[in-house]
């Protein structure tokens, strides 16, 4: 890792001297070019001179340590205390430094949520699951826009496609990615006997035009009637939308607007998002082929995580992680969830740079 530092700062001196060169300062092009390329390494740079001064403190510190004067000795003990907190503390931030961010973090996000084992039990809670991303979203000042849904006619859901807008959406819930499994008494269930259900959640970087380009010729669009729950019209023109892109065979649907234009736009951000995480997964070989990797088969026992609510209990299984606080939760409470699981999937990303 210091190796890679030392490096940094070399080129960051490099471009001190260059920057100073008026052949530079003449060619305005490339001083931004060179100023700019300055400004990112400035951080690091910063922080490795920083735990140089530190790591020369604690040293002299030391020598104090055989003072005859024991005051002198304890006051020297103690600040060398301080100071190894503050090198431990300089040491990850060097190591954040030399992580390279996710260039997904600041997209919007595309939330599939589909109701898996459990029926209409399932399709309720991924009712409850919709409205706890859409709470958090609020509480975020992020956009929410419905791009798809399919209802089941009691307030749940088989599937519901959400797009949330807004400043670090996709790095905040990228790690809801999974199976959630509810475990509760149905509204239906006369014996009083608790029910185990299970909701896949997919979350997609939002793909701009330009990184995903697809050809006309290779989607086929086919227009119907949208359709509510058990089948009544829900108006008399052929609005909805169902694009099948031939190569991969990927199927989008989108009927909640009643422009046709309105549901090909939307149907074709998902489609975008769909192929981006499609070609990404393909990149990676070590995950699972397509999006089956993100959210599994929908079976109950291939969860992330688990609301208990005789216990009133979340518990992500991931972190081992478990609070006692299922309603602030389901009331779109996130960041208690959400902060450790970034905190403990970026420092697996920092394992490896233990070693360097």
């Amino acid at each position: 890792m210091f190796d890679k530092l030392q490096g940094i700062e070399e080129r960051y001196l490099q471009l001190e001297q260059a920057l100073s060169d008026p052949q530079t300062i003449a060619n305005q092009r490339e001083y931004q070019r060179l100023a700019r390329e300055h400004s990112e390494l400035a951080p690091s740079v910063q922080t490795l001179r920083r735990y140089r001064q530190l790591s020369r403190q604690l040293e002299e510190n030391k020598e104090l340590f055989d003072d005859p004067d024991q005051e002198i000795r304890e006051l020297a003990r103690e600040e060398n205390r301080k100071l190894q907190a503050d090198i431990e503390a300089t040491e990850q931030q060097l190591r954040e430094l030399l992580t390279p961010p996710d260039p997904n973090d600041e997209k919007n996000v595309i939330l599939e949520i589909r109701a898996g084992t459990g029926g209409e039990e399932a399709a309720l809670f991924a009712a409850d699951l919709a409205r706890m991303y859409t709470r958090f979203a609020e509480s975020m000042g992020w956009k929410m826009e419905v791009l798809n849904s399919h209802s089941t006619g009691i307030g749940g859901f088989k599937e519901l496609i959400l797009s949330f807008s807004g400043r670090g959406a996709y790095s905040r819930l990228k790690h809801e990615s999974g199976v959630h499994r509810v475990q509760r008494v149905p509204t239906t269930e006369a014996q009083g006997r608790i029910h185990t259900s299970a909701v896949t959640v997919a979350v997609l970087p939002e793909a701009e035009e330009v990184e995903v380009h697809i050809e006309p010729n290779e989607l086929r669009i086919d227009v119907f009637r949208s359709s509510g729950p058990g089948g009544q019209s829900v108006n008399t023109t052929d609005s909805a939308v169902r694009i099948t892109h031939l190569p991969t065979n990927l199927v989008v649907t989108c009927q909640d607007e009643k422009s046709q234009h309105k549901n090909k736009a939307k149907a074709l951000k998902v489609l975008r998002a769909r192929l981006k995480d499609m070609m990404v997964r393909e990149q990676q070989s070590k995950l699972a082929e397509d999006r089956k990797s993100q959210v599994g088969t929908g079976d109950r026992s291939e969860r992330i995580r688990t609301y208990n609510f005789p216990q009133n209990r979340v518990t992500d299984h991931r972190i081992n992680l478990t609070l006692y606080r299922l309603g602030e939760v389901l009331g779109g409470e996130l960041n208690s969830l959400i902060d450790p699981l970034i905190a403990h999937f970026k420092s697996e990303a920092l394992a490896p740079s233990q070693h360097a």
